[in-house]
C-alpha cells in the first residue's frame, strides 16, 4: 500500500488532468462504506420503475442499465475526482416531462439519446476549455447559495407534496428520515458515539441504519411488501444484445436533426441544474479538507466535468438513462465526509470511503439476492436520500452567505428555482445580485465622496 506524507495528496498515477487511484494499491478498502453500500444501492435500483415506465423496457433490461450506470460511477474516484457521483436528480421530472412529448418506443428513446449526448457534450466543453473550474469560482456566493438552497427546497418539496412519496409511505419515510438525520447530523449522537463502542460502530455506517429500519418497518406497518429473495443465481450479467436492439442508436437508428435541435434547451437547463452539484462538491470537500490537515484533497471542477461528460456520452450510446449521469450524490458524499472528518483512525484517506462505496454499489446492484431483497424498499430509500440531500444543501447554502444581501438574494433565488425551474432561478439570482450589489457599491462610493468634501 502506497504511503502518504503528512499534508500531501493520496498517492496516484499521473495521467494529465486525471489522477488514477486503484483500490488496495493507492487507498485502503473501507468496510463501513462497503456495508452501507450494500443497502444504499436501493437508491440506484430506484431508477428501474422510472426506466420501465418512461422508456418501456423490461425489468431485466432496466436492471442491466442500472448495472452499466453503476460501472460509470466507479470512474470518478478511479480518475481522481473525490466525490460519490450520482444522478442529476432534480432534472429527472424535467426530462420525463420533455420525453412525454414523444411516443414511447424508438421515437422517445432516440430523443433521450440526443438529450443525454448533448448533456455530455456540454460537460466536456466546460471541462476541456477550463471554464468549469473558472465558473465555480466566478459565480457570486449569493448565487451559489441560491442554487444550493433551491436544490434543497426542491428535494424536500418533491417528497412532501401531495402525491409525493411521504404521502404514500408516511411511517417508513418519517421514521427512516428521523434516524438518518440523527445518525448523520446530531451533536448528541456524536457525543454518545465518543463514549460508546456500540454506538460508534452504528454511526460508522451512515444512512445504513435508516435503510435497515425501513426494510423491516415498511412491511410491518403495511406500507411495503415483504421482500422475496431470489437465490437461484448470483450475478446478473447485463443483456448487451437486448440493449443494443432496444436502446442503442446503433440498433434503433440515430435521432433525426429535429430531435437534436429540440433537445438543446432541455440539455442546457439540465447542465444549469448539474452546476449546483459542482458548488456542493466544492463546499463539502472544502469542509473536509479544512478539518483533516493530514491529507490534501484536490477537487477540480474541470476534471469532474470531463468525467461526467464521458459517462453521459458513453451511456447515451449504449443505453440512454432518464436519470442522466451527474457529478455528485450529495447525501452519501456528506455521510462519507462526515466520518472522514473524525480522523485518520476512522478513515485514512477520503478516497478509501468514496472508492469503496461506489465499487460496492456496482457489485451490489449486480448481485441478484441483494437486488431482489431491496426491490420493495426502493421508493423509501430514494425518499430518504433526497431528504438528506435537502438538509445538506440548505445547511451549506446558509453557511455560504456572509451578508444580509447574500441571505436575501439566495432565499428569493432558491424559492424561484424550486418552484419555477433552473433557468428562472438563475436569471432571478443574477439579476438581484447585480442590481443590489451594484446599487450598494454606487451608494458607498457616493457616501465616500461626500465625506471627502
Amino acid at each position: 500500500m502506497a504511503k502518504r506524507p503528512y499534508g500531501a495528496e493520496q498517492p496516484y498515477i499521473p495521467a494529465g488532468i486525471f489522477k488514477i487511484r486503484l483500490p488496495g494499491i493507492h487507498y485502503k478498502w473501507s468496510f463501513p462504506e462497503m456495508g452501507q453500500a450494500l443497502l444504499m444501492c436501493a437508491t440506484c435500483l430506484g431508477a428501474i420503475p422510472v426506466l420501465t415506465e418512461v422508456l418501456g423496457v423490461s425489468y431485466e433490461l432496466a436492471l442491466s442499465m442500472v448495472i452499466i450506470n453503476g460501472f460509470g460511477y466507479t470512474l470518478h474516484v478511479l480518475l481522481g475526482d473525490p466525490v460519490v457521483p450520482g444522478w442529476i436528480t432534480p432534472a429527472v421530472p424535467l426530462v420525463i416531462a420533455f420525453l412525454t412529448n414523444y411516443q414511447i418506443g424508438p421515437d422517445r428513446t432516440q430523443t433521450m439519446i440526443a438529450l443525454q449526448f448533448e448533456v455530455g457534450l456540454i460537460f466536456l466543453f466546460f471541462g476541456i476549455t477550463g471554464l468549469g473550474s473558472k465558473i465555480v469560482h466566478i459565480v457570486p456566493n449569493s448565487v451559489k447559495a441560491g442554487i444550493l438552497l433551491g436544490g434543497g427546497i426542491a428535494a424536500v418539496l418533491g417528497e412532501m407534496k401531495a402525491g409525493g412519496r411521504f404521502a404514500t409511505y408516511p411511517i417508513s419515510v418519517a421514521v427512516g428520515t428521523a434516524i438518518a438525520f440523527f445518525c448523520l447530523f446530531s451533536p448528541q449522537f456524536s457525543f454518545v458515539r465518543s463514549h460508546s463502542k456500540f454506538w460508534n460502530a452504528i454511526g460508522k455506517y451512515g444512512m445504513l441504519p435508516a435503510i435497515l429500519v425501513a426494510v423491516i418497518l415498511g412491511p410491518i406497518v403495511g406500507e411495503l411488501p415483504w421482500p422475496q429473495i431470489e437465490i437461484g443465481s448470483v450475478i446478473m450479467i447485463p443483456d448487451f444484445a437486448g440493449l443494443f436492439r432496444t436502446l442503442s442508436p446503433f440498433g434503433i437508428g440515430w435521432p433525426s436533426m429535429t430531435k437534436w435541435i429540440t433537445s438543446i434547451p432541455t440539455a442546457i437547463v439540465v447542465y444549469i441544474i448539474a452546476f449546483g452539484d459542482f458548488v456542493t462538491s466544492e463546499s463539502l470537500i472544502g469542509e473536509a479538507d479544512e478539518v483533516r490537515q493530514d491529507e490534501k484533497i484536490d477537487f477540480n471542477a474541470n476534471r469532474s466535468n470531463i468525467i461526467s461528460g464521458i459517462r453521459n456520452i458513453g451511456q447515451s450510446l449504449i443505453c440512454p438513462y432518464t436519470q442522466l449521469c451527474g457529478p455528485l450524490w450529495a447525501a452519501v458524499t456528506a455521510a462519507v465526509a462526515q466520518r472522514y472528518k473524525e480522523g485518520p483512525e476512522a478513515m485514512d484517506s477520503l478516497y478509501s470511503g468514496l472508492g469503496t462505496f461506489r465499487i460496492s454499489t456496482w457489485i451490489a446492484v449486480a448481485t441478484i439476492p441483494i437486488s431482489s431483497l431491496l426491490t420493495p424498499v426502493l421508493p423509501v430509500a430514494l425518499s430518504l436520500t433526497l431528504l438528506v440531500q435537502g438538509y445538506i444543501c440548505t445547511r451549506l447554502a446558509m453557511s455560504m452567505c456572509k451578508t444580509d444581501l447574500d441571505r436575501g438574494i439566495s432565499g428569493v433565488m432558491g424559492a424561484v428555482l424550486a418552484t419555477r425551474g433552473a433557468a428562472w432561478g438563475l436569471a432571478v439570482g443574477l439579476l438581484l445580485h447585480f442590481l443590489l450589489y451594484f446599487y450598494s457599491a454606487k451608494k458607498a462610493a457616493a457616501l465616500e465622496a461626500k465625506t471627502a468634501e
